[in-house]
């Protein structure tokens, strides 16, 4: 039996996952590749619909090659190939597939990155890109839908006075939220985040571990972290990965205090990674 592993406690309560968990996605045997080099070898768990998992793991170990391939961010890099099947239910369907389209995926799954990236547009205009993409232009609907995105992300107040101005001129914090919002917007089935708060303040941090928390009531979040103090107070189940392999994955709580794997129980009490 592996020593129970002692993690700080959460500073805001951790979701809670359902006692029947519904599957959104399940990942088959997956393979990647960039080019010769294989990536990912084999990967196979279930990500668990409004709940929040997160992917651990030392650096190179896979786990935002796993988060990108949710979305097919590698159809963007040259000579990269899947193996296996990601799919996406209700309507069960392997988005990883060449016979699906990228766009359409990345219609339903969306993705918040390590650093903000707020367009070069005014508030209004970051939120609502995708909405207009996706042809909506009637301008009542619009304000309604950007309205409720940036409540969603927590931003709404702060901003309402201003939506005119340009997102590059908000905090660092801000500026998350606003790319929080402007993913919220489009109704996504799921939202990714590649380390979110990597390049934060910890009172940031805190705000958007917040609202992560507050929004798998409504969207699945999957979550790449360094940081296992952060997986630990956020996600409802963790995986943790080592060279490009799924070593362990359970709900949070078992992983942590009882990990089933020696690898895992290494790498939590800080001896490799």
């Amino acid at each position: 039996m592996q020593p129970s592993i002692a993690i700080a406690a959460p500073a805001a309560p951790r979701p809670v996952a359902a006692a029947d968990p519904k599957v959104k996605s399940s990942i088959r045997n997956l393979n990647f590749y960039y080019g010769h080099l294989q990536a990912l070898k084999n990967i196979t768990m279930d990500i668990y619909e409004h709940a929040v998992t997160a992917l651990i793991g030392p650096s190179g170990c896979g786990k935002s090659t796993l988060l990108r391939c949710f979305n097919r961010m590698h159809d963007l890099t040259p000579h990269t190939r899947y193996e296996g099947e990601i799919r996406l239910y209700p309507d069960d369907v392997n988005i990883v597939s060449p016979d699906v389209d990228p766009i359409e995926v990345r219609m339903r799954i969306s993705m918040v990155f390590q650093k903000p990236n707020p367009f070069p547009k005014s508030i209004y205009e970051n939120v609502a890109y995708g909405l207009r993409v996706r042809g909506i232009k009637s301008r009542s609907e619009l304000d309604g839908r950007v309205e409720a995105a940036l409540r969603g992300a927590a931003l709404w107040e702060e901003v309402k006075d201003r939506l005119d101005e340009p997102g590059t001129a908000l905090s660092g914090g801000q500026q998350q939220r606003l790319c929080i919002a402007r993913a919220l917007a489009t109704d996504p089935e799921i939202i990714l985040f590649d380390e979110p708060t990597s390049a934060l303040d910890p009172i940031a941090t805190a705000s958007i571990e917040d609202l992560i928390i507050s929004m798998s009531g409504n969207v699945t979040v999957v979550i790449v972290t360094h940081n296992m103090q952060q997986a630990a107070r956020v996600s409802n189940y963790t995986a943790f990965m080592y060279l490009g392999e799924l070593v362990e994955y359970g709900p949070t709580n078992e992983l942590f205090t009882r990990p089933r794997q020696q690898r895992t129980s290494d790498y939590l009490t800080g001896r490799f990674g």
